[in-house]
């Protein structure tokens, strides 16, 4: 895997890649278009943060380079890489059950706060890991 030298980019399969947790400086790309929808990233080796239409969608700290990133009503999938271990917050349903797998080994359940955060560490000291939020119910 790479970083993603245009900080954001839509990928063949519809899915978005972003991030770069290689830089020092912060740098950030705004209204990003893709399908009708505006993406904001901010990103650099401490943070990289990911909003559609205004809104959160995801945050990982310290930065960290995002691939193929989906996300619908029934959770998210992705691949994120780092040169340290990352914590990773999603807003998702507001106060909704989730099962969490990082690759492929469902690491548990967790529900989302009143606002639709859900937090959890990833490993990134092996390299890339590829995570599923799912709903449950």
């Amino acid at each position: 895997m790479a970083v993603i030298e245009e900080l954001i980019r839509q990928e063949d399969n519809g899915t978005i890649s972003f991030g770069n947790h290689l830089m020092d400086e912060k740098k950030k790309v705004l209204d990003f278009e893709v399908n009708g929808d505006l993406y904001n990233v901010k990103t650099f080796s401490e943070i990289t943060k990911l909003e559609k239409n205004g809104k959160m969608v995801l945050e990982a700290v310290p930065g960290a380079t995002v691939h193929n990133f989906v996300m619908d009503e029934k959770g998210s999938k992705f691949t994120v890489e780092g040169a340290e271990d990352a914590q990773i917050t999603l807003e998702l349903d507001p106060e909704t059950e989730y099962k969490i797998l990082i690759d492929d080994v469902n690491v548990g359940k967790m529900k989302s706060n009143l606002a639709g955060k859900v937090t959890f560490s990833v490993e990134l000291q092996k390299g890339a890991s590829t995570v599923a939020i799912e709903k449950i119910g």
